[in-house]
């Protein structure tokens, strides 16, 4: 005979499997979509192909070129020769979809 703690616990751990295979799946697609991204360079006919697209927006590409620092490149104290730069400015994109699931924006 089961009782009705065993059917609980039963219960919530399907609930839970079944929450966090959702999720995975979720981000697995994510993440399929950003493997198969297109990579473009930057160069003059960026801004002519962003202005094509659909809602002058590009999703999901890859940007390649080459940076140039605004004032010194930033050396590696532990990497000999190794050096980099700090992006000032970051633009984010927030897109308002409404979550069923949580039932907010």
């Amino acid at each position: 005979p089961i009782t009705p703690r065993e059917l609980l616990c039963l219960g919530s751990s399907l609930a839970f499997s079944g929450l966090f295979y959702y999720l995975y799946r979720k981000k697995a697609r994510v993440m399929a979509r950003i493997q198969e991204a297109p990579k473009l360079q930057v160069d003059d006919d960026l801004p002519s192909l962003v202005s094509a697209a659909d809602g002058r927006c590009l999703p999901y590409v890859a940007l390649e070129g080459i940076v140039l620092p605004a004032k010194a490149a930033l050396t590696s104290h532990y990497h000999e020769g190794l050096q980099g730069v700090i992006q000032k400015l970051l633009l984010k994109e927030h897109r308002l979809i409404w979550n069923s699931l949580a039932r907010s924006w």
